[in-house]
């Protein structure tokens, strides 16, 4: 039986993490421990709760503390760490604003098993399962990616196949990819850095597999919107970073006039609509790590990339995301 280690990262929510934890405990797959990182939590009642948990799920549940928040990148990097020190096959990511089903882990790794992939996804649903928040994850020929399917009706939810990425909120991942590969991306804190580990997985040869039988349930933006301006400013710190890293360099510049007009107007558009501190930091910090991290790293990405560039193009969604209303509307670009 192949061993798997469940990391879900807990900042400031333990009333999400609680509901978290009591799904993850009745899973039907036998071998499987569940990690919990505590990324720095500042908030009242945290030792309390995590010592109650200790007590609630016994040799089950394993707890590490961050001494700081070390963002999702780091956060889930230290339960990387761990599963990779005690030989896990697998790692699974969990949200801890995220219910999943008894089946769900036992479907991940069998479809896995099957499939060959290094990267498993199911179907991730909003909380209340009406409306779909992800089936894994595009990059787009403008350079932008979403989760695909968002808002979608759950009826709608597309048949299992190969996909671009998986979403760190809900996933599989074999350890084997993470020794191939690398860890999460720890300059991208959050926001991006499970698309650019799913782009550095298929420059290498790594397949991501999509399975709607394995469901789960998602308090979408349960964090970040604790924190005014957060999304946005991640958001423009961290798509130059993700382009630059993994597009190449025969898509460079097809993606990159695109890329950089719509960055350009999302930029804008943050800034004139009273985002202005947090657009003008990620901004900056985007152009910043472009040219100090983002290039230094994309040498030795394309250096050791195992794919052919039409393969990484099949994969592309060639369009605009749905949810980018105001560009199609500036650029007159219809929905396709």
């Amino acid at each position: 039986m192949d061993s798997v280690l469940i990391v879900v990262l807990n900042w400031n929510n333990l009333a999400d993490t609680e509901q978290c934890l009591a799904s993850l405990h009745t899973q039907s797959y036998p071998d499987f421990t569940i990690l919990l990182v505590d990324n720095g939590s500042t908030e009242h009642g945290t030792n309390a709760g995590l010592e109650r948990f200790a007590e609630q799920y016994g040799k089950q549940l394993v707890i590490l503390r961050n001494k700081q928040n070390k963002g999702f990148a780091g956060g889930v990097n230290t339960g990387i760490r761990y599963a990779l020190e005690l030989d896990f096959t697998y790692v699974a990511l969990v949200n801890n604003d995220a219910v999943i089903t008894e089946d769900w882990l036992e479907t991940l790794v069998a479809t896995s098993k099957k499939e060959n992939s290094s990267l498993t996804t199911g179907l991730l649903l909003h909380e209340d399962g009406k409306t779909i928040d992800s089936t894994g994850d595009w990059y787009t020929t403008w350079g932008l990616p979403f989760p695909r399917g968002r808002n979608n009706p759950t009826k709608e939810a597309p048949k299992g196949g190969a996909v671009f990425g998986v979403s760190g909120g809900g996933s599989l991942y074999t350890t084997s990819l993470f020794r191939d590969i690398g860890l999460f991306d720890e300059t991208f804190f959050a926001y991006y850095e499970d698309v650019d580990v799913s782009f550095r997985a298929l420059l290498a040869g790594h397949t991501a597999y999509y399975e709607p039988r394995a469901v789960a349930y998602h308090k979408q933006g349960a964090t970040s919107r604790t924190i005014p301006g957060f999304a946005m400013k991640q958001t423009l710190k961290n798509l130059p970073l993700l382009f630059i890293k993994n597009v190449p360099t025969s898509m460079l510049v097809s993606i990159g006039v695109r890329f950089w007009l719509a960055y350009i107007l999302i930029a804008g558009k943050a800034i004139l609509s009273r985002n202005i501190g947090p657009a003008l930091s990620g901004l900056l910090q985007g152009v910043w790590l472009f040219w100090t991290h983002g290039l230094p790293e994309r040498f030795r990405i394309q250096q050791h990339r195992r794919v052919a560039s039409r393969k990484v193009s099949k994969l592309l969604w060639r369009d605009l995301p749905p949810d980018q209303t105001g560009l199609r509307k500036l650029l007159r670009r219809p929905v396709q």
